[in-house]
């Protein structure tokens, strides 16, 4: 097993897995164990006076499943509420929009009949990030033309925005790990996120990719993406949110190398919850705080001045491991 297991890693980084190795790569995980509910906690404990918020997840539609619909009306009810409030928003998706490939076809198909939906609010907020399976397919390109000028420039897949007192960094970590993209599109990346730091200093910063570098899943976590992280962690980025595992994990804030840092540390988040199929844990990393699977469910970020709360809200209404946390100081240059 763990023979198959470093073979379809590696075609999977070369844009190969597909077909009869996707159950190869699936009977490696470990099975799901549904985490009990929580005791309920009031929508009081995510509001900040005038914050702004960022709601979204990855790994999202199949077709003939039902998981995405479920938490594309939980979007959209956040959106309808945000609306009447007068809030300012954004929706955020980690990769993996449409299964297997992120077709035409299915980006019109899975994802359309459910996040696409155009009586929905979601696509008029949404700012999404690819992902692996997007990639399986003329390297995202239907990815790009479904989204349009939402997902950055094409062929590149990343680009920064700001939402309230944040800035906001959007990543292509496939351009890190999947071997088809070069040396030179990878180091232009992290020159372009380096300068973009330095253009767009705020005192409290997100960036969110498709694929996490610490993880209790069966991926194991990405250290290909640990690059990014480095330029992250020097430009004084608080929160890093991720997919590519089917579950929602949340680390104590952390520097590249894992150690925990309550200063500088970043705090990354695991959402890959979106509606895709859901899989089970291993044994915990170290400085995992949080761990939920079995469970449906969104991020919600409640985006203040100086500080962020943070809660998953899961699909039956039910509202998990709230909690927030302060902004770093601005790195000195």
């Amino acid at each position: 097993m763990i023979m198959t297991r470093r073979i379809i890693a590696h075609l999977s980084r070369a844009g190969a897995v597909a077909g009869v190795l996707a159950p190869l790569l699936l009977a490696c995980f470990p099975p799901v164990r549904v985490t009990p509910p929580p005791a309920a906690a009031p929508a009081a404990d995510l509001a900040i006076a005038g914050a702004a918020v960022l709601i979204g997840v990855g790994d999202i539609a199949r077709c003939g499943w039902n998981g995405d619909e479920a938490t594309a009306r939980l979007v959209d009810s956040v959106l309808l509420a945000d609306s009447v409030a007068g809030v300012e928003d954004a929706v955020f998706t980690v990769g993996d929009h449409a299964y297997p490939d992120g077709t035409d076809a299915e980006f019109e198909r899975c994802f359309g009949e459910s996040w696409g939906d155009s009586t929905k609010r979601i696509m008029k907020r949404i700012r999404p990030a690819i992902g692996n399976h997007e990639n399986n397919t003329a390297f995202g390109a239907p990815y790009y033309r479904y989204f349009g000028e939402r997902a950055g420039p094409a062929g590149r897949g990343y680009y920064s925005y700001r939402l309230g007192e944040w800035h906001i960094f959007v990543l292509n970590s496939e351009m890190m790990t999947n071997s088809r993209y070069g040396a030179a599109e990878r180091q232009a990346q992290l020159d372009w996120l380096r300068e973009n730091l330095e253009e767009n200093q705020t005192r409290c910063a997100i960036a969110y990719m498709h694929r996490p570098l610490f993880s209790s899943g069966g991926h194991r976590g990405e250290p290909l993406v640990r690059a990014l992280w480095e330029v992250l962690f020097e430009g004084g980025v608080d929160v890093v949110l991720t997919g590519h595992e089917h579950h929602y994990e949340r680390f104590a804030p952390m520097t590249p190398g894992g150690v925990r840092d309550t200063v500088r540390g970043m705090t990354q988040f695991i959402v890959g919850t979106g509606g895709a199929d859901l899989r089970g844990l291993r044994n915990p990393e170290p400085n995992s705080v949080t761990r939920i699977q079995g469970h449906y469910g969104v991020l919600k970020l409640t985006l203040g001045r100086e500080e962020y709360r943070h809660a998953f809200l899961d699909t039956q209404g039910r509202i998990w491991d709230p909690g927030g946390g302060r902004c770093s100081e601005i790195p000195e240059r």
